[in-house]
């Protein structure tokens, strides 16, 4: 394997794993190698390294063993690190018996029918909502996969109420995402659903409308990656329903699981084709291979756009073919009626265009302005976004910014490029528990009004959080943040806009997958622009991505 591939990480680990394996020569070399390519899986998001049967023998010693008591684990062929591997083996532990469990619960047709109409005569009428609840209802796991407009939110609403009518009205519920952005659209999606539930007014009061992320839920403690919930100390909830599940890594959602109490219900719900965490793992789409009994995936679009809908599909099935065809089809049309279109020309005067509306809308704001009028800004910012597939080089999001800063500047804007000024949207980049901010949440700068005291120049950085509240923070206590105008793909998971640019870099990359072009689509719910090359597209469409992992295996052997 090429060193260039390596970090000054990886060099390092495997130069100290080297020397206390008390290996020479040869064989030395062999194990530091194999070494450097376990750190450097471990970076890519893999949780362990396949060996071939000519690598294994060299990995028998102290530091290596099929248990967890050395600080390398060989299992079925594959190299941990020992927590990797104590993660997947307690989480597969933990899933396999919730899996196992089947739960009685009372016969409610009558309501069945009520939440999704009368069940369908033929097998080809499959109604994947009503089968979805009908099986969260008989079991604690239950894995709910779909695109977005499939109804997911809209089926779990009607599950806790039901769940409600079968185990009490003091049954505790909680709901949980990732980030604070899906905890959001999370709420705001239950919130939307309450109305039309047949639930009586008693029922429909106790289905929760408030999100949290899984850090707040499982209790972040300062400085610490042991959460102030787990499988001594364990969450309080009997259901627990995890929106965007595919975006929880491996590690999370061990501490997850763990942290359950004896007899609890987990609900997740999520896209098992969009990207995978960013961290180690898969494990949502491992979960729905493994444990068909206990997984629904639901298959009609009730709100997308056809044209993104067919696109997505085509995309999703490798047809570069025919998603390229579906972007240069009837080029004459009007671009404004069209959900799906490649775009040509400038970039950057094109994206300028897109955020006028929003910049004005800042400058318009009154002096006297109090949150209400803050919160319509994050409304118009979310109108449109450019999506990267990469951050460095042409079409990436540092020059992307860059140069819409440059031309809002040109335009009689008071934007400062790199500094602080009226409308500038950024992203926080690190996790401050403190603040309660969180890599991938987005803020608004604005002036503090002129009646404030000593306001004169001064910024604030303003949030929206996952409980709806807004708060305002100045720029010197922020963590890392950036401009966002343009953001990449992996940062925009969880996130929903109106219409998106997706930017594809001009030349190849192994970065650009199926997964990372579904993810990016998906994102709009009316319009899609992409701005890129065919062979580039095409490159991408038909490259997925492979995540090694024991999970799937340890699911199905583990008895």
């Amino acid at each position: 394997m090429d060193e260039q591939i390596f970090t000054p990480l990886d060099h390092q680990f495997a130069r100290f794993m080297t020397r206390q394996s008390g290996l020479a020569g040869d064989e030395a070399d062999r194990f530091a190698l194999l070494i450097k390519r376990l750190s450097a899986a471990m970076a890519a998001g893999h949780s362990c390294l396949p060996l071939t049967s000519q690598e294994e023998p060299l990995l028998r010693g102290s530091l290596v063993s099929q248990g967890i008591t050395t600080p390398l684990v060989l299992w079925h062929g594959r190299l941990y690190l020992q927590r990797y591997y104590r993660y997947e083996l307690r989480l597969a532990d933990q899933l396999k018996a919730l899996a196992r469990v089947q739960c009685r619960v009372p016969e409610y047709q009558t309501e069945l029918d009520a939440c999704f109409g009368k069940r369908p005569e033929t097998d080809s009428e499959t109604d994947w909502q009503r089968q979805a609840a009908e099986m969260a209802l008989s079991r604690p796991l239950a894995l709910i996969s779909g695109g977005p407009g499939t109804g997911k939110t809209r089926t779990v609403a009607r599950i806790l109420g039901l769940l409600l009518l079968a185990l009490g009205p003091d049954l505790r519920i909680a709901l949980a995402a990732p980030t604070g952005k899906a905890a959001m659209r999370l709420r705001e999606s239950i919130s939307a659903s309450l109305a039309a539930l047949p639930f009586s007014a008693s029922i429909k009061e106790k289905i929760p409308t408030t999100a949290c992320t899984l850090h707040r839920l499982l209790g972040v403690r300062r400085n610490s990656s042991v959460f102030r919930h787990h499988h001594g100390n364990p969450l309080p909830w009997d259901v627990v329903v995890v929106d965007e599940a595919s975006m929880v890594d491996l590690a999370m959602m061990s501490k997850l699981v763990d942290a359950l109490k004896s007899g609890a219900r987990l609900v997740l719900l999520g896209d098992k084709d969009q990207l995978a965490s960013v961290e180690s793992g898969a494990v949502l789409a491992d979960c729905i291979q493994a444990l068909p009994d206990n997984t629904v995936t639901l298959h009609k679009s009730y709100r997308f756009n056809h044209e993104i809908s067919a696109f997505a599909r085509a995309v999703n099935r490798n047809d570069s073919t025919a998603a390229w065809s579906m972007l240069t089809n009837n080029t004459q049309e009007a671009t404004t009626t069209r959900g799906l279109q490649l775009l040509q020309g400038p970039l950057p005067d094109f994206i300028v265009a897109r955020y006028l509306r929003y910049m004005e809308k800042v400058a318009a704001l009154p002096g006297n302005r109090q949150e209400d009028d803050i919160r319509p800004l994050f409304q118009c910012l979310n109108r449109f976004r450019v999506l990267c597939a990469t951050r460095h080089g042409a079409g990436g999001v540092e020059i992307l910014n860059r140069q819409v800063e440059q031309k809002l500047a040109a335009g009689n804007y008071p934007c400062q490029p790199g500094g602080w000024y009226p409308g500038r949207p950024v992203i926080i980049l690190n996790n401050d528990y403190g603040l309660n901010l969180f890599n991938g949440d987005i803020g608004i700068c604005l002036p503090d009004p002129p009646s404030q005291p000593a306001a004169s120049g001064r910024f604030k950085v303003w949030f929206e959080h996952e409980d709806g509240s807004l708060k305002g923070y100045q720029p010197y206590r922020l963590p890392e943040c950036e401009t966002v105008f343009a953001m990449t793909i992996h940062k925009s998971q969880g996130s929903e806009f109106t219409e998106v640019l997706v930017v594809l870099p001009a030349s190849d990359s192994p970065l650009l997958t199926r997964e990372l072009i579904y993810t990016a689509v998906t994102r709009a719910r009316t319009r899609v622009l992409i701005a890129g090359d065919q062979a580039i597209f095409t490159a991408a469409v038909n490259r997925t991505i492979s995540r090694s992992s024991g999970l799937h295996e340890m699911l199905i052997c583990l008895e």
